[in-house]
């Protein structure tokens, strides 16, 4: 690349897509949809590998829905948090328990009553990083009642998704219905038709390869949640992204505000080794969800890209290389529309 010249958005995602081409080659993932948006909402896009290899093969489309997984937590949940925020229905320094009075009922000295939805949102709080809730049961009643009356031991402040399970159960008390009875935006949708959705992993808790339906066992058995969940295309993921862009919100200032080195309200921010790559603007956002999902907006170079892929397709047990092809994808955007 000459210094100086400009190089068009095409020209920028081709060279993106070809560690994302080499990684379906070697067998690394079996698909993706790569693509990027500017602040006019022009999407450049590609497309390659298989939505499905289990039980019939079928082609990664323009029209192929992803499991969304974690970024459920920054494009449904946390927009609507810090838009209640924004109405002043809810305080972010206050206590779940102004929403959830009976969040760890029986003991009123619990430390669990004192999380805030700030805390929440920037995982400041100590809740562990990984539970099976699963395991206790699928009746999602009960299991919402088990994370809100669950003596949960004190650990150190990590990434957790009962931080935004309970930000999701906040979301449904003020709703007054279950996230799946929640308009999950446009272009979004909490299943998909399996005959035009990415598969992912041959379940062995469910015995069967998931096909449209949640990936998360939690979410799952809770039959909808504030941390997983989301379905998407790459084309809504970018629509999605085009709206925070252009956006002058409070709610998307907070998005824009760090709380740690980390993280700002609900996303991460760029770090040494995050996941956007290097060379990105310090006013840059991104998340990553487990089923091979990414989403990344650089609000100073006023663009954003998103990789979509199935790389828990047909199992999670296998190295797949994400971490390294998002780093890889992010620095060739990075280094193309400087």
């Amino acid at each position: 690349m000459v210094a100086g010249e400009i190089v068009s958005p095409e020209t920028v995602l081709d060279s993106a897509f070809e560690p994302v081409l080499r990684s379906i080659s070697d067998g690394r993932i079996p698909g993706a949809a790569l693509g990027l948006v500017d602040a006019s909402g022009t999407h450049a896009v590609r497309v390659g590998g298989k939505a499905a290899l289990l039980p019939v093969e079928r082609d990664v489309s323009l029209g192929t829905w992803f499991d969304l997984a974690s970024l459920t937590k920054v494009m449904f949940t946390t927009p609507r948090i810090l838009a209640l925020a924004e109405e002043g229905v809810v305080d972010l320094d206050a206590p779940l328990t102004s929403v959830v009075p009976d969040f760890a009922q029986h003991n009123l000295d619990a430390w669990q009553r004192k999380v805030t939805f700030r805390q929440c949102l920037g995982h400041e709080t100590s809740f562990p990083g990984v539970f099976p809730l699963y395991v206790y049961g699928t009746d999602p009643v009960q299991l919402r009642h088990f994370v809100l009356q669950y003596a949960w031991p004190a650990g150190p402040a990590v990434y957790s998704d009962i931080n935004f399970i309970l930000l999701g159960i906040v979301l449904e008390r003020l709703a007054g219905k279950t996230i799946r009875g929640i308009d999950p935006g446009p272009g979004l949708a909490w299943s998909a038709n399996p005959a035009e959705a990415a598969a992912t992993e041959n379940d062995p808790w469910r015995g069967r390869v998931l096909v449209g339906e949640v990936h998360d066992e939690n979410c799952a058995a809770l039959q909808g949640a504030g941390h997983a969940g989301l379905f998407g295309t790459i084309t809504s993921v970018l629509d999605f992204a085009h709206g925070l862009l252009t956006s002058d919100s409070d709610a998307v200032r907070l998005m824009r505000t760090p709380l740690s080195g980390r993280r700002t309200h609900g996303w991460e921010r760029p770090y040494e080794g995050w996941s956007g790559g290097e060379n990105c603007t310090p006013d840059t956002i991104g998340h990553t969800g487990f089923t091979g999902t990414g989403l990344w907006i650089d609000f100073a170079s006023r663009r954003a890209w998103a990789l979509l892929t199935n790389r828990v397709h047909p199992t999670r047990h296998f190295d797949s290389g994400i971490f390294a092809l998002r780093r890889a994808v992010g620095d060739a955007i990075n280094r193309g529309m400087r």
